[in-house]
């Protein structure tokens, strides 16, 4: 009986002992640690960013969580080394290691992405602005809201945190805006050719001297600057800005095409209030001579289909309300200007509509400055 009193005592000492001594198999901090570096890489897009890293370390955490559950109860001597605790303190100087470069790739992501997007957001702005100043939104017609589109596509992922998205759309943006400004270049193009300003420029200056020998009136239209010149005796008398067709930049082709003709006319008719739709308006004998000569050759051809004609009806009007605002390849002046144009000019005077009449007009920098973006870009 002594003895087994003694073994009993000896056993609860054992206990007591263990129980201040002993240390569970795995500190559960660690495990704590681990279960927040594992939700970082979530939050950081790890299996996306670093998929062989993320998937490296889920694949340990999974089997040694397995570990810590069938070990649960075990209890070690603090001097006693646990292969368990020593792997999962491996696993989490990984995982930390992987946290650490994700953090630091995604803030350079985030610099580099906000760059692009603000950037990418200046440019638009200001390729939408020079577009509009020349007359140019109707070329490009759906491609400006489409890349309006991607441009806010990239703002909203980049907010989002998923920059990788965002330089997606922000590339797709860019090739977008490089197109239009080619596209631009392509069609608005002529407006910075010499050899066909001097042709303009040749074109005005006879009209100019035709007015000077005839001591008569003559008109000259400048459409890359939007404005209208009256000369008189060869003298400028007065200039005042105008708009054109939708598409008045272009060079007019056929019947509905929104541009307005370029070349030499007369004042055919003068109407008064009730003889036009407009305020008022001065006829041009388009299409003259010249022009179906264009228009037969195109359709000869292929460049017009069958179908199109060659239209008329161009004139120098004024306009009774907004919605005759906008002209379908005429020349239109505010009310009161036409109202001094009107009185001015009689049935015969020559009209000429050239592009531009410098080398430093409005459309060629324009588009001189949308080629250095697009390169910028």
């Amino acid at each position: 009986m002594a003895i087994d009193r003694i073994h009993k005592t000896l056993a609860g000492v054992l206990c007591v002992v263990c129980l201040t001594s002993c240390v569970q198999a795995v500190p559960p901090d660690l495990l704590v640690a681990l279960e927040v570096i594992d939700q970082d890489l979530i939050a950081l897009r790890a299996p996306e960013a670093a998929p062989e890293e993320y998937r490296q370390f889920v694949r340990q955490w999974v089997f040694l969580k397995a570990r810590v559950q069938l070990d649960d109860d075990l209890i070690r001597w603090p001097w006693e080394s646990s292969d368990l605790e020593n792997e999962l303190r491996r696993l989490y100087i990984l995982g930390e290691g992987t946290v650490s470069q994700l953090h630091e790739r995604q803030a350079s992501q985030h610099r580099t992405a906000q760059a692009k997007v603000v950037r990418l957001e200046e440019q638009l702005h200001t390729i939408v602005t020079k577009v509009e100043s020349i007359d140019g939104r109707i070329l490009l017609g759906e491609k400006v809201i489409q890349t309006d589109l991607l441009v806010k596509q990239a703002r909203s992922f980049f907010e989002q945190k998923d920059f990788q998205r965002a330089m997606q759309a922000a590339e797709k943006a860019d090739r977008a805006l490089k197109a239009q400004a080619s596209l631009l270049s392509q069609e608005l193009g002529r407006y910075a050719d010499e050899s066909r300003i001097t042709y303009w420029q040749n074109l005005a200056k006879q009209t100019i001297d035709w007015s000077r020998i005839h001591r008569s009136t003559a008109i000259v239209v400048s459409k890359a600057d939007r404005e209208l010149t009256l000369y008189k005796s060869g003298g400028k008398v007065l200039s005042y800005p105008v708009r054109l067709g939708f598409n008045g930049m272009l060079e007019k082709q056929f019947q509905g095409d929104g541009a307005t003709p370029e070349g030499r006319y007369r004042v055919m008719d003068k109407r008064g209030p009730g003889q036009t739709q407009f305020y008022r308006a001065l006829t041009l004998n388009y299409p003259n001579a010249e022009d179906r000569r264009r228009f037969d050759f195109a359709k000869r051809s292929g460049r017009i289909g069958s179908a199109k004609g060659i239209g008329g009806q161009i004139e120098i009007h004024g306009a009774d309300n907004e919605l005759l605002a906008q002209t379908l390849g005429c020349i239109m002046l505010d009310n009161p200007n036409m109202v001094v144009l009107y009185e001015g000019v009689s049935v015969g005077t020559p009209v000429t509509i050239v592009g531009a009449l410098t080398r430093q007009n409005a459309v060629a920098l324009t588009l001189a400055e949308l080629a250095q973006r697009r390169d910028e870009i």
